[in-house]
């Protein structure tokens, strides 16, 4: 195979390290935004099982924070603590058009450099911006692909990600930037297989990809070297993690470093796979519009290919999720707590719902049907067609994710959310607002100090 004389590693490092100063102001307000739902989310979850966990097995001493804990611990315990309890509950930013789960992976990387390496604010936005972007990017290559091959998107995109986000706010330049991806590339690792029984894997891809993306940052500053040719080669990242050598490597070049697809990042209403959030909000439109939840007999759901696998199938154990996590991927379950409690927020995953009669019931009446033109992964969709005991049958659909792109979340919304989570955590609705200031100052401080995240 004749190599490129420009690889698209040393493309993308020239186009972002060639960008301007100042990000866009919708750049910058996706940063704060990002920051302030994964510190939320760090705060519902400290107190969870698996960040228990996760501190248990890895907690060293260090300088830098772990959102909601007491102490300091070092750079790798940070960003893998932070990044599984910002993903844990399902509850964190999409994007439409992936999914990837930017902000979980990529916040946890850049604060732990930023405290570790005594970063400014402004450091720090830069690398949150750029890190979100590629990941954003990665997923235009070879849409679907990766999913399909059994890999979680998040996981191997986010090492790459995190790689490029940590780089840019060290400042560096391009070959060790794109020897970073090229390290990253043989960091990346997270298939999907936690769907089978509700595993806690999944939980801590996010933050073994911030880790991963910070490790091969420094070893590129040091003067490791990696393949320039991590996806254009012969044996290129999406011939391992797509199964394919079809890729659109325009799509993730074009405009790179000056149009910013990470703007659109989306925030969720709903504390589960975002593929099941129009499904939910169907649900809830038909008991508004008067179904009784008592009167069906039947649900039937058009669906994308594409998420079978993971959200419909086997069909029998998303009726019937057998715990909290594993109804995260259930849109069965989704349904069901839609239409019985009005709400799929974190108190709705809790065991004792999952396992409460009615819902199960009406979880076992959901089917589906592929619906070969529905436009997944551009857009994410929900269609319900219910009969009822009467023979009545009633529908409900929508075209687009609440909360991102057609309907975003209002700052206001976005700040509730925030208040919510930290409440969850156990915080009192006056710390949580100081921690909200602290964050809000984050973008213009002279360096980055999160000691008031500290439990």
């Amino acid at each position: 195979m004749i190599l490129p004389e420009r690889s698209v590693s040393e493309q993308l490092a020239e186009a972002f390290c060639a960008m301007a100063a100042t990000l866009p102001a919708a750049v910058t307000g996706m940063c704060d935004a990002v920051l302030m739902d994964v510190a939320g989310l760090c705060v519902a979850a400290r107190h969870s099982d698996y960040v228990q966990a996760a501190l248990c097995a890895t907690a060293e001493p260090g300088a830098c924070t772990l959102i909601g804990h007491a102490g300091g611990f070092n750079v790798a315990t940070a960003a893998l603590c932070n990044g599984t309890a910002a993903h844990g509950e399902d509850y964190d930013d999409t994007f439409e058009g992936g999914p990837v789960h930017a902000g979980a992976v990529i916040i946890p990387a850049v604060l732990a450099a930023a405290e570790q390496h005594g970063l400014s604010g402004g450091d720090g936005a830069r690398g949150v911006a750029v890190g979100c972007e590629v990941m954003c990017r990665l997923c235009l290559v070879a849409p679907k692909r990766v999913h399909k091959a059994g890999f979680h998107p998040t996981a191997v995109f986010g090492a790459l990600g995190a790689a490029a986000g940590v780089s840019s706010a060290l400042q560096f330049g391009e070959t060790q930037w794109f020897n970073a991806l090229g390290i990253a590339g043989s960091m990346a690792s997270g298939i999907i297989e936690y769907l089978a029984e509700g595993a806690w894997t999944k939980r801590m891809h996010p933050g073994w990809a911030a880790q991963a993306g910070y490790r091969a940052a420094r070893m590129a500053q040091a003067g490791f070297r990696g393949p320039r040719t991590l996806f254009d080669g012969e044996h290129g990242f999406f011939h391992a993690f797509a199964n394919s050598d079809a890729c659109d490597f325009g799509a993730m070049l074009d405009g790179a470093g000056k149009e910013w697809l990470c703007a659109d990042i989306a925030f969720k209403p709903y504390a589960c796979g975002t593929m099941a959030h129009p499904y939910i909000d169907c649900a809830r439109k038909l008991v508004a519009e008067g179904v009784a939840p008592g009167d069906v007999t039947s649900i039937e759901c058009k669906t994308a290919e594409g998420i079978v696998h993971r959200l419909w199938e086997p069909l029998a154990a998303k009726q019937n999720p057998p715990n909290g996590y594993a109804a995260k991927f259930s849109i069965p379950y989704a349904i069901a707590v839609g239409m019985l409690r009005g709400d799929a927020g974190l108190v709705d995953y809790e065991e004792a719902v999952v396992h409460d009669p009615a819902v199960q019931a009406l979880a076992g009446k959901v089917r589906y049907v592929v619906d070969p033109d529905n436009p997944y992964p551009r857009q994410f969709t929900g269609h319900l067609r219910v009969t009822l005991k009467s023979g009545e049958v009633r529908e409900a659909s929508q075209g687009h994710f609440r909360g991102g792109r057609e309907e975003p979340m209002s700052a206001e919304a976005l700040e509730s959310k925030f208040i919510a989570n930290c409440a969850y955590g156990g915080w009192s609705t006056d710390r949580a607002r100081n921690a909200l200031a602290v964050l809000r100052g984050l973008r213009a401080a002279p360096r980055v100090d999160l000691g008031a995240l500290r439990a």
